[in-house]
């Protein structure tokens, strides 16, 4: 069995595929702490007041929390940061390491503070957990096919 891997030449750099792009699920913590901190006064049982009410087939009302629409917002953000982790550029890292810090804040806050004891922004932690742990294992993987043997 024998391995082959290329060496680029000297001053031949590799492309960069895509933009350097901060972690997304930052934007959901940023609004948590301003709605949070600002509307609700630190009261975390502001997240269960409804926004509007959606009328279904079955004549009963869908109500719609304050809560539930930031954690559809954010399982979109964490569609794009799974999108994201599969690109193989030299920001990579660099965004893995912010993702991390992102689960950091989250898990020092929800400990910490007081207007994070909410189940919305314990999901919201969940999620930028799971983006760390899939951003390793996508950007593994898919190192692991960039590397040729055989």
């Amino acid at each position: 069995m024998t391995d082959t891997v290329y060496i680029p030449p000297n001053g031949h750099r590799v492309p960069r595929r895509g933009p350097f792009i901060p972690p997304l699920l930052a934007i959901s913590f940023v609004i948590y702490n301003i709605v949070a901190f600002l509307f609700f006064g630190g009261n975390p049982a502001g997240w269960t007041n409804g926004l509007f009410v959606i009328p279904m087939f079955s004549g009963t009302p869908w109500a719609i929390t304050a809560g539930d629409f930031l954690l559809v917002i954010s399982v979109f953000l964490l569609f794009f940061e799974v999108l994201k982790s599969t690109r193989s550029a030299q920001s990579s890292i660099l965004e893995h390491m912010l993702s991390m810090l992102v689960f950091v804040a989250f898990l020092v806050e929800f400990l910490v503070a007081g207007a994070a004891a909410s189940s919305v922004f314990f999901l919201l932690m969940v999620m930028s957990l799971i983006d760390v742990v899939a951003g390793f294992t996508v950007s593994i993987t898919s190192a692991g096919r960039d590397v040729t043997m055989g």
